[in-house]
């Protein structure tokens, strides 16, 4: 791994104002690569709104589409990477929640959530692959809000070389402190466990559809620290450093890299 500076986006993506949200994302993008970041990792679904409704299906946006097209050109204008979410029409049924990842290069890749929540799965369809992508800075893994509840998946992420976990979030309810504090019950484990940074990141304010969320995001180190915080009733960039000594601290210590150690012979 190579040092990274990243920004993690606090925004509002009222559901269905595709024009607002997208001209939101140029907007968080630029401001991130002011501020030197080489990554931008927006919240769930930022581009098309989140609710757990099903005029969901009808919001969903084509992959590819003019919209993924748009970010795309951005990634390549402003050479930064963009993590951007969106609701993701699916020819063979429910929509995908998904997380673009638009490159400088112009290619783009995509995480499928793997885990809905009970009152998802009426509205959404789950993915079933577990990728893992390849920056020059690190490998990194994306997983979406409910995601972040199994263990299992941050360690088959960690098995195929990801350093860096990725959380964006469409988490209502709460204040942000109160959201932070259970933030705090799981995500510094998935970084301790594993020895990876966790970036979190979560929309604000009113969806339009009856949710309003708590603006927060939280970045841990691979001791399961918490390094960067922002809890604010409001929109912003949470631009954090992740530092290649801090990820060497923790590998390279034979007792604080448990890794290694794993038997997975024994659990299945």
């Amino acid at each position: 791994m190579k040092d990274m500076r990243i920004a993690a986006v606090v925004c509002r993506a009222p559901v269905g104002d595709i024009d607002h949200n997208l001209a939101q994302t140029r907007h968080w993008t630029r401001l991130a690569k002011s501020a030197g970041a080489e990554l931008v990792c927006f919240p769930e679904l930022n581009l098309t709104g989140y609710c757990n409704q099903a005029e969901m299906a009808a919001i969903a946006l084509p992959y590819p589409g003019p919209e993924t097209t748009s970010l795309s050109d951005l990634a390549r204008e402003t050479q930064i990477i963009i993590l951007a979410g969106l609701a993701e029409r699916n020819p063979h049924g429910l929509p995908f929640a998904s997380q673009f990842v638009f490159w400088p290069t112009g290619e783009i890749e995509v995480y499928r959530k793997l885990h809905l929540a009970p009152n998802e799965r009426p509205v959404f369809a789950a993915g079933d692959t577990v990728p893992v992508f390849h920056a020059p800075q690190a490998v990194f893994g994306i997983q979406l809000c409910y995601d972040g509840h199994f263990p299992e998946l941050a360690t088959a992420m960690t098995a195929k070389g990801a350093q860096i976990l990725f959380l964006p979030h469409a988490s209502p309810r709460g204040d942000a402190q109160t959201k932070h504090q259970s933030w705090l019950r799981h995500l510094p484990a998935r970084a301790y466990d594993n020895g990876v940074f966790v970036v979190a990141c979560n929309q604000w304010g009113a969806n339009g559809k009856g949710l309003t969320f708590p603006g927060n995001a939280v970045v841990f180190d691979p001791a399961g620290n918490p390094i960067a915080s922002r809890l604010s009733d409001d929109e912003g960039l949470l631009v954090v450093d992740l530092k290649a000594s801090a990820y060497e601290a923790v590998r390279s210590h034979p007792m604080r890299h448990f890794f290694p150690n794993r038997r997975p012979e024994l659990y299945t």
